[in-house]
This record gives C-alpha cells, structure tokens and sequence, in this order.
C-alpha cells in the first residue's frame, strides 16, 4: 500500500508511449507515481487510468508543488522554458532524462540487448522478447510500442536479459544525445540505417555518427548484429570491438537469406544457418519482406543466448504483433480496417507492399497523415510519390502543426498528391481535414477493400472511427 512515505517519482510528458510505459515499470517496482502532458489519447490514457496515476493536463509550477516528488523524469517533448521544467532547475529538485532512468532502474547489471535501426525496431524488439520468455529466459522488456501478448509496451522478468528498443532520437534539453547511448548495449542489432529526423539530424552523416555511438558502446565480449544487405550497418560494423554476426541476402551474410516465398496470409523463409551449416525454413505470418528481416534478425539474436531457431518457430505461432504495426481493427461490410505507424518513405513504401502480397485480390486505399518532424518537411517530397505505387487509391491529409516548420522546409501536401495522382492516373485526393476524409471514406469504400492508415499519431482516431461507422451503417 503506497503513502505520502513511498518515494515519489513525477514524469514530464507522461502521454507518451515511452514515457507512460517507464510509468507502469515504475509503479511495479513500489513507487508512487504521478505526472503531467499536454495531451493523452489511447492507448496511452487508458494505461495509465488503468494503474491510477493521477496525470495532470497541461503543465504548471503547482502541478510539482502538489505532487512534491523526490525525483522528475524529464521527456524529451520538454522544452526548458516549460514551466515545470524550469520550477524543477530553480529549486535544486533531481531529475533525469527518461533513457538515464531506464539504465538506472531497470538495466543495471543486466546483460542489455538494444535493438536499433531506422525502421523495425518496435516489431523486432517484441518478437524477441515474446521468443525469449517462451523460452523460459524471463526476460524484462522496454518497447516503443505496445505488444498485443501482453497490452503493454515492457515487461518485468526475472532473468539476466534485458531488450531495449534502442531509439536515435535526442534525449531531453539537458542531454542532447541519442536515447540508445544509456542502454549499456551487451548486444548490439542494427537492422537499418536511412536517413531520418530531420528537425535534429542536419545531414545523413550526423546519422551515422549517432549510430557509430552506439556500435562503441559494445564491448570487446559483446555482440553487434547487423543487417548484411544495409552498407551503413557495414561501415560502422568495421570499429565494433565485439563478435560480429550479420544476418540478409548478401553473400557475406552468416546468416543468410536464401529465399523468401509470399504466399496469401503466410511468408516462407529459407535461410542458411551457420551455427548447424545447414539450409533451414521458418513459417511467419508476418507481412512483408521488412519483416522478414526483423524476424532473421530475431532468428541471429535468440541464438546468441542459445535459444534455437526451433523455439523461434515455436514462438511465432503464439506471437500477436505489436500495436499499430499492420494492426487488423477488422472487417465490416466487407471492408478491411488497417492502421500502421509508417510516416518514413521506406515504412510506408515497404507497409503497402507487404499488404499487396498478403492480400492480393483487395483494393487497397492507402490514407496517410505525414505528422512526424522528418515527414512535414520537403527533405521527403520527392521520395514519398513512389511508395505509394502498389496502392490503387491514396488519401493524404494536410500535416496538422506545419506552423511549426520553417516555410522554406514545409512538405507540400498538394503537390504531393498532384505527383502522386499522375502517377496513378488520378487516384489521389488531398483532404484538409479529418472528418471529411472519414466521411469519402465512408461513402467510397466497398466490399473487398482494404483501407490502411498511416501515421505516427492519433489521425484524430480515424481507423477506429472508420470501422465504427462501417460497421453501425452511420
């Protein structure tokens, strides 16, 4: 039973799904926790009401005065002007960056295993998770995104391993450095390297610094795991320190892609296995040649620690993904309801290629929302054109904050979807807002359709208020 005389621990930007999961890890572990955000949406807000931590909306001096924490953690939507950051630096209250407290409270001498890249990392980081705790290695977890196994985004075990989702982005105003550098990083895995987040990153070279980071982090008894077919994860894999192992099609591959067959609601995999030197095929009902490379990538890690290919297999067939990647809402009135986080070029590209395969009798309308930093600036506009060519139909909504954007850096939302239409002999419409691009949706879906939507946000719930009213007939 938590008092006034359990340690208090105030998170800032609590809404997040990092942050709100620390919250949950940090209720587990006895504190009493509270914190503050600007805005909460599920599946976030439910969390957290879930566990009864009181979130204050909005941020204010009195909302720390009232909560008189003995420790704050910081996000890194906070800026230092906040006004409860600055009460915090004025009155000498200790905080930390949200990646300084998972290394605190959670990895510590923990054997860490930090998966990385540009795309991936959430479904990679799940997978391996869900094939190590089927394997009875009672692993803890950190995810940025929620597993469906569990309706949470970490996990508290027992064991010795530690995965982390290892993120590039910056960590807080006072520790401008990138997430995964305080995950201690045992094992190392790299599955992409593509230039992203435009509004921290000023050059694809300043990428490759932040990642050449977290390849010296892994020690001489460490492990780093990378993608062979990525010639980035090649070029810093030359100063890792530790065992290398690579997984991919290349022929320098240890473990090596042989052949992929994609078949309706099921992929073939056929990979040489350098540990038995011998040709081996794992079943997935994962979408998409991406996902063949998380789940290879998976396949070269769970072996690191000793867990055999077999048990991989074993676990996949319990495996229920991970929240808004390629997440089924369902089917009503013969119309398939998808919503996926992808808003980077190659996400979005390799999300719609993945659904043509799987489902290759349905019309697809692709419905987009470019919301992060990268995807609302011009350093994308010519590359999203072409991810949308396996698409039939595509639907993109003006970037809600483009206020925010320096003029000369804004994406041109209607240019884009001129490009794209001509591409695709007009099949591209531009909405200015959310409800009447529910609304076309509604009245222009038919049965046999799939409609994916794509973004690193709510959408204003468009997914699930599309599948509502198709279902209800509103």
């Amino acid at each position: 039973m938590k008092d006034e005389t359990t340690p208090g621990i105030y998170l800032m930007g609590i809404g997040g799904i990092a942050m709100g999961s620390l919250a949950g890890m940090l209720i587990d572990l006895g504190y009493r926790v509270s914190g503050s955000d600007q805005n909460v949406y599920p599946p976030m807000s439910t969390h957290l009401e879930s566990l009864g931590i009181p979130v204050h909306l909005g941020y204010a001096a009195d909302n720390i005065r009232r909560a008189s924490p003995d420790l704050v953690i910081v996000g890194n939507v906070i800026r230092r002007e906040n006004p409860e950051a600055q009460h915090v630096l004025k009155n000498g209250i200790p905080y930390l960056s949200m990646p300084q407290a998972i290394s605190r409270f959670f990895i510590g001498d923990s054997r860490s295993i930090v998966v990385a890249g540009t795309h991936g990392k959430s479904t990679t980081t799940s997978l391996l998770t869900w094939v190590l705790a089927e394997a009875g290695l009672d692993p803890s977890a950190f995810v940025g995104a929620f597993m469906n196994n569990w309706g949470k985004a970490y996990r508290l075990g027992n064991g010795d391993l530690m995965v982390v989702e290892g993120d590039e982005y910056d960590t807080a105003f006072f520790d401008k450095v990138p997430k995964f550098v305080h995950y201690k990083p045992h094992i190392g895995v790299i599955g992409s390297i593509e230039y992203d987040h435009a509004d921290i990153y000023p050059s694809f070279h300043a990428v490759l610094h932040a990642f050449q980071q977290l390849v010296d982090l892994v020690t001489p008894d460490g492990v780093l795991i990378i993608n062979a077919d990525d010639p980035r994860c090649w070029e810093l894999s030359r100063k890792c320190r530790g065992k290398l192992v690579s997984f991919g099609f290349s022929p320098n591959a240890q473990w090596r892609l042989l052949h992929v067959d994609f078949h309706p609601g099921e992929v073939l995999v056929t990979y040489r296995n350098p540990l038995v030197r011998k040709t081996e095929t794992i079943t997935s009902n994962l979408p998409g040649l991406h996902n063949v490379f998380n789940l290879l990538a998976v396949v070269a890690t769970a072996a690191v620690v000793g867990v055999s290919p077999q048990s991989v297999q074993t676990a996949l067939q319990t495996f229920r993904g991970v929240k808004r990647r390629q997440e089924i809402l369902g089917e009503a009135k013969g119309v398939l309801v998808i919503d996926d986080f992808a808003h980077h070029p190659t996400a979005v590209r390799e999300t719609v290629n993945a659904l043509r395969l799987f489902f290759p009798r349905r019309r697809i309308i692709a419905v987009f929302e470019p919301r992060s930093n990268s995807s609302r600036r011009s350093v994308f506009q010519d590359a999203y054109p072409e991810a949308f060519d396996n698409a039939d139909l595509v639907c993109l909504k003006e970037p809600p904050g483009m206020e925010a954007i320096p003029p000369t850096e804004r994406l041109d939302a209607q240019k884009l979807v001129e490009t794209i239409g001509a591409r695709k002999g007009g099949n591209a419409h531009f909405f200015r807002e959310t409800n009447a691009l529910l609304a076309f949706l509604a009245e222009f879906c038919s049965p046999g359709d799939l409609v994916l939507s794509m973004s690193n946000g709510s959408f204003d719930g468009l997914p699930h208020r599309l599948f509502e009213k198709l279902r209800n007939g509103s």
